[in-house]
Parts: C-alpha cells; sequence; structure tokens
C-alpha cells in the first residue's frame, strides 16, 4: 500500500481531562506516517499545557495555541498547516480505534476516492453502546449519490470524524455558501460542500470511532439561540446552492420543514418559535410545502403545527411518554 501523510486536526477546548486519551488512541494508530495538529481554541482549564506536554514526548504532534474561536475556527488553523495528501478530523473528547486509519486509507487507495468514510460508536456515560451502524458493509458512491445518501441521513452521518478527505477538497471557505459563523451543523455544511467536490467517496460500515456523549459537550450543553438558529441559516445555504429540478432539493426541503417543525415546537426562544410557525404556514400557502415535500409525514406534521399546535404538542408529548424517545440524549 501507498504511504501518503495524513494530517490528523485535533480542535480542543476546555478538555484537559478527555484530551489524553484521544491523543494517545491517535498516537496508537497502525497506520503510522501521520501528523497531529491539535488547536487549542483559547481553552482556560489546562488544556494548553496537556497539548504541550504531549508535544513535547511526541514528534507527531504540532500544537497550534490561538484565541477562542469556535470549532470552525480551529479546523481552519489546522487545515492551513496541514502537509498531508490527506485530512482527518478528531473530536478531543472522543477516540478511536487502533486500525481506524488504516482501513479508511486502504479503501480510498482501492476505490480511488475522495472521501473514505465509516461509521461509529456513540458511547453514554452509563458505558452502554448504540451502533451507526455496523452493518460491515462497503458501499460506492458517486458524487451524486453521495450527496443524497448524506442528505437523507439514511447511513451517512453528517460529522467530519468519521471521514478521511483528500487534501485537494478543503478549499470550501472559498465556497459562495460556507459560513465560518456557523457552530451548529457546520459539520452538515462542510459535507455538503466537500461531497459536492468528491467525484468517488467510499463507505465501509464498521465503527472505530468512538463518539462520547458526555455533560458539557457542545450536543448536551444547555440550549443557546444558535442551537435553535444555526441549523435552518445551514439548510437555508443549502437549499440556495441546489436546482429545484433536482431530486436534492426535495431531499433538502423536507429536511428544512422537519427543522422548523422542531424549532416552532421548541419553548425557549419564544420569537424563534413563532417566526419557525410563521414561515411553515407561508411555505403552505404558496404551495412550496405541496411541491416539494417528499414526506407525507412530514407534510402532515406541517400542517398540523402551523394551524393546530396545541395538538401536535399533545401527540407528540404522548408519543414521548410511550417511546422514551426524548429522553434518550439526557445525560
Amino acid at each position: 500500500m501507498n504511504t501518503p501523510l495524513i494530517s490528523i486536526i485535533v480542535p480542543a477546548y476546555n478538555i484537559k481531562d478527555f484530551l489524553p486519551r484521544c491523543l494517545d488512541s491517535i498516537i496508537a494508530q497502525t497506520y503510522t506516517n501521520i501528523e497531529i495538529i491539535v488547536v487549542n481554541d483559547g481553552s482556560t482549564d489546562g488544556t494548553a499545557e496537556v497539548i504541550n506536554e504531549y508535544a513535547q514526548k511526541c514528534n507527531l504532534i504540532i500544537p497550534i495555541h490561538q484565541e477562542n474561536g469556535g470549532v470552525s475556527s480551529a479546523r481552519m488553523a489546522g487545515i492551513e498547516i496541514a502537509q498531508g495528501e490527506f485530512i482527518a478530523f478528531v473530536d478531543g473528547d472522543d477516540y478511536i480505534e487502533p486500525c481506524m486509519y488504516e482501513r479508511l486509507l486502504s479503501n480510498a487507495i482501492k476505490y480511488n476516492a475522495d472521501i473514505s468514510h465509516c461509521g461509529y460508536k456513540m458511547i453514554f456515560p452509563d458505558g452502554h453502546e448504540d451502533l451507526y451502524y455496523g452493518t460491515g458493509r462497503t458501499v460506492v458512491q458517486t458524487r451524486e449519490q453521495g450527496l443524497f445518501d448524506l442528505l437523507t441521513g439514511e447511513f451517512i452521518e453528517p460529522g467530519l470524524c468519521n471521514k478521511l478527505f483528500k487534501s485537494h477538497l478543503m478549499n470550501f471557505a472559498l465556497s459562495e455558501i460556507w459560513d465560518n459563523s456557523i457552530r451548529i451543523n457546520e459539520d452538515l455544511l462542510l459535507n455538503y460542500i466537500l461531497f459536492s467536490n468528491a467525484n468517488v467517496s467510499i463507505f465501509h460500515d464498521i465503527t472505530p470511532y468512538h463518539y462520547i456523549l458526555r455533560k458539557g459537550s457542545a450536543a448536551t450543553s444547555k440550549i443557546h439561540r444558535y442551537k435553535i438558529t444555526d441549523p435552518i441559516k445551514v439548510l437555508k445555504l443549502i437549499i440556495s446552492d441546489i436546482s429545484p429540478h433536482s431530486i436534492l432539493y426535495s431531499v433538502v426541503y423536507t429536511r428544512y420543514i422537519r427543522t422548523l417543525i422542531s424549532v416552532a415546537t421548541q419553548k425557549d426562544w419564544q420569537e424563534d418559535a413563532d417566526n419557525a410557525k410563521n414561515n411553515l404556514r407561508s411555505e403552505i400557502k404558496n404551495k412550496h410545502l405541496k411541491t416539494f415535500c417528499s414526506s407525507k409525514k412530514v407534510f402532515l406534521m406541517a400542517l398540523c403545527v402551523a394551524y393546530a399546535l396545541p395538538l401536535y404538542k399533545f401527540i407528540r408529548f404522548v408519543y414521548d411518554k410511550i417511546t422514551g424517545v426524548s429522553k434518550k440524549y439526557e445525560l
């Protein structure tokens, strides 16, 4: 097998207790031609000291220290100095199995793929795991199929960290739809741009990436307004880039309607909830919902939220009580 350099970028913000496990798992990779770029994004808890200690002990590690700018800014800082033919990302509170990059790179070379990706394990604080998805199957994707699978979310997850990218894709900052200020769902937007520029992708459904759910992480921390507004921004940006005549348009539009439904029924930011409900009514009145929504279930949900919100909330309450789905990620 060829031995191209892989640049692994690790954004790190106030995770001093978790970062050593992450870095140890990367250093232990069976594929050894790697550089590990660790970006301290303005941490205040001792994360910087952990990074410097590891850099002194391991010549694979390249430390970067910057003022806090968010995860996208940290990734960009790593990309700017990366020397690898391939680029990968690992969140500093997660960890990976030793074989991960050897297997992803082997697939990238075998299939001449611009993106090689896999599944992952979600690890809960009590130790139990959810697999996404662990079937073992291998799927070769054209640009169109890769985008379709990404946007439907059926087996490509929107995260960056279970993927290996050829470095020539990393000019995403030049894209007209990239927005460096987005802090939630930026992974989906960036993946959309990267998959749009990939001729071939290869998906191998193994789960060597361990995504850790913990209190205080971005996934579980308290609601901020950007967590409500950013997902809508992301989907609007993607919609703006797709022709209404493409099958992808209805896929993203339906996802956008789902997001409006979610925002309209949240209780933390009433102004945003009202705006989302009004947007749903507008989509119904101008017949976009009927024309582009690809799911009858989502269509009916949107009608109910727009014109009979108390009924929808009651149905949702009963559903949550029966299934417990709303409490799955409570820590």
